[in-house]
């Protein structure tokens, strides 16, 4: 064998290792998403009654978390509940709190002529 063949076999080589490192990978997200409810973005726009392609800028940007499989989406059911209200973490208990006491504060007199009327 000549030094032109071996590189050849080792490129091959090479290609197998990359393909295989991409089928295991490929085969875990699988698995994993099989063990956790997931949904698609068009089904979660759907849902929230936004177009697919508001969602999808959603994700990109980071403002819904979502899994990137191949060239599609998955967003995790636990995901979605945060999203539509169903589950607050602490953080955001606490935010909404502040939020009402101090529109309580500085509107009190409008919030009580209101609710006179």
């Amino acid at each position: 064998m000549n030094s032109a063949e071996i590189n050849v076999t080792l490129y091959k080589i090479g290609n197998y290792c990359y393909l295989i490192i991409y089928l295991v990978t490929l085969y875990l997200q699988v698995t994993y998403m099989a063990k956790q409810k997931y949904i698609t973005i068009p089904q979660l726009a759907k849902l929230l009654g936004l177009s697919r392609i508001e969602v999808y800028r959603k994700v990109r940007k980071g403002q819904i978390p979502a899994i990137r499989i191949g060239r599609n989406y998955a967003i995790s059911d636990s995901d979605v509940a945060h999203i539509l209200g169903e589950k607050m973490s602490s953080k955001n208990k606490r935010q909404v709190s502040l939020a009402v006491k101090r529109v309580v504060r500085e509107y009190s007199e409008v919030l009580k002529r209101l609710s006179r009327e």
